[in-house]
This record gives structure tokens, sequence and C-alpha cells, in this order.
């Protein structure tokens, strides 16, 4: 039988009205009341109703997410989800506000952050590894404010959660496929990464030189390149690199502008024979990952990602539990084969 305000009204010996302040947390009750309701709680297993409670403020939830600009397509995506999630909260009294940011300039990150009005009751953000966003992040963490990490992590700052994929691991099976692809023939594999600021990048690097070094003595990983996930930038580096080491067998990108990757190796007429592992099933990819130019995409979901970042928020904001089980963000292997 569910409990009822009424039922922990009676057991504590307090009104209604006292008991409705206690799970609200609104002031104006005595310590020792609230011990005795709180006690009355604990012994009845009564839930509160969030959305009642969410009533009773008289006001909505009001979560920020904060992402990148730029062409990223996974970007876009996951843009697109939390546009479509937020249509869904509504209803839940929950609003989620998207506000884009360049998430490659740390300054500019930090003061979005800090320009966030006060009274909002959550945030999520892409965020760089720079002390000044996590100086911003922390201060919003001090106000009250539960701030989420999303895609790319900041682990030293008081952030409450993170969602998004292991990108160490993401790094370590990006090596072992391209180590299994390309078999016993030795050369040089190119890798590239939009910044190593990126945190979710600088892992992703470590997981896959550490395969590779360790597993594939026939395969040489070259320097890592950065071009910031924009398509010219990135084919510009995909053909000097093609260029100036023309025994590279394969290629990782390991963020955003695939297209130029795709551009350059159809140029140099490498795309048959170059193994190519890219990150984010999106239209692009998968085109071409039908044709053959990418081998395989690690991918996580940005679905998921969006509807998650919504239950955490709330669920930081009512003081409940975070099921780890259903936020826990997959690596998806895509070949040709299994796509969706």
């Amino acid at each position: 039988m569910k409990m009822t305000l009424e039922d922990v009204a009676r057991e504590a010996g307090v009104s209604l009205a006292t008991v409705d302040r206690v799970v609200n947390g609104r002031m104006g009750v005595h310590a020792r009341t609230i011990q005795r309701v709180n006690a009355a709680i604990k012994q009845l297993g009564f839930l509160p109703d969030p959305h009642a409670s969410r009533l009773a403020r008289g006001r909505d939830y009001d979560f920020r997410i904060i992402l990148p600009t730029g062409e990223n397509e996974f970007m876009q995506a996951l843009a697109a989800e939390f546009r479509a999630t937020r249509e869904r909260q509504l209803q839940e009294r929950v609003r989620l506000t998207i506000q884009h940011v360049d998430t490659f300039d740390g300054e500019a990150l930090a003061a979005a952050l800090e320009k966030l009005p006060k009274g909002i009751d959550g945030v999520a953000v892409v965020a760089l590894d720079h002390p000044a966003v996590t100086e911003a992040i922390n201060t919003l963490a001090d106000s009250g404010v539960g701030v989420l990490t999303l895609v790319s992590d900041v682990p030293n700052s008081r952030r409450a959660h993170y969602v998004g994929i292991d990108n160490f691991a993401a790094g370590r099976t990006a090596a072992s496929i391209i180590g299994r692809f390309v078999g016993p023939r030795k050369g040089k594999v190119g890798m590239i990464a939009g910044s190593l600021a990126l945190r979710d990048h600088i892992e992703r690097q470590f997981g896959f030189e550490q395969v590779l070094s360790r597993e594939y003595p026939n395969l040489e990983v070259l320097p890592v390149r950065e071009a910031r996930d924009e398509n010219a930038r990135v084919e510009a580096i995909c053909r000097s690199l093609i260029e100036d080491h023309p025994d590279t067998v394969a290629i990782y990108n390991a963020g955003g502008g695939q297209a130029g990757v795709i551009a350059a190796l159809e140029s140099a007429n490498r795309a048959s024979d170059m193994i190519f592992v890219a990150h984010e099933l999106t239209s692009s990819t998968r085109r071409h990952l039908v044709r053959g130019t990418i081998d395989a995409i690690l991918n996580q979901d940005v679905g998921h990602m969006a509807r998650s970042t919504a239950r955490i928020l709330t669920a930081l904001k009512e003081g409940r539990p975070i099921i780890s089980g259903q936020e826990h963000i997959r690596i998806d292997i895509f070949l040709r084969d299994n796509m969706p």
C-alpha cells in the first residue's frame, strides 16, 4: 500500500501543512519537528511524488545545457536530441534551455558559466579541462547548482556527475580494431584530435597509444595532430599526414571532422586500402561506412545522453538516487554489417 502525506502526518503527530513544508524543504519548521517527520517518513517507507513537489514549488525546474558551436555533426545531433527531450520534459515541469559556446576557448566557456542567471537549478556542459572552467564549475557547485559534464569530463572539478562514454576504453577499442584490421602489415598510424585540452580526446589518445604500442609492434603511432573538429582543418592535416608518411596504413580520428578525413583519403586514392576508424554514427558517417571508406565507428547514443542528463539533473535537484545502470552510456561499435 502506498503511503501518503496524511499517513506521515498521523505518524509524526503534526499537521499536513507541516509535513508538506518538510518534504518540500521550506523554511519555518523547528529542527525537532523536522526530525520527527523524517523519522515517520523512514518508518513508513514514504516516497514523495516528485511531480507533486514540482507543482508545490510554483515554477518549473530551470536547467541549462551548454553545447559547442561549430560544424561537428555529433554535437548537432546531440542538440537535436536535447530539443526533443525538452518538449517531453515540459509536462514534467522541467525546462531545458540550450546555449551554444565555443568550448575550445576556455576563457569564453568559463565566462558563459559565470554569466548564468542566479536561481537556475542545474547545468550540463561539454567542458574543456581548463583552470578557468574548473573554477567556474566549482563556483556553481558551491552555490548549490548541480553541474554535469557532458561528453568530455573535468574530473578535478566539483561537478556532480559525468554523462558520456569511457574514453580510455574508446581509445583502446579503436587501437584493437585497427591492429586486427591491419593484420601483420608494417606501417604508420595517424591520429587526429579536436583538441588535447578536451579530456575525452586526451583519454582516447592515451588508450589508443597504450594498446598499439603494447600489442601491435608492427605499427608506429605518429604524433597526434589537432584540428578543432573542423572539416577543412582535418582535411589539410590528413593530406599532409599522407604526403609526409606514404607508409601510413591507418587513421584514427578521435574527434569530429570525419568529412575532412574522407575527402583527403579519396583525393589521395587511399580510401580502399587505408583503415579508417571514426567516432559517432551520423548520416554522413553512416553513408561512408556502407561504402567502405570508414571501416568502423565508435558511437555514443545521443538520445540516451540527452534523456540521461535530464533525469540526473532532476534527481540531483530532488535528492533522489541516480540509477547507475540506467544512466551508463555504452560504447557502440558499428561496422557496415550491423548498423541500426
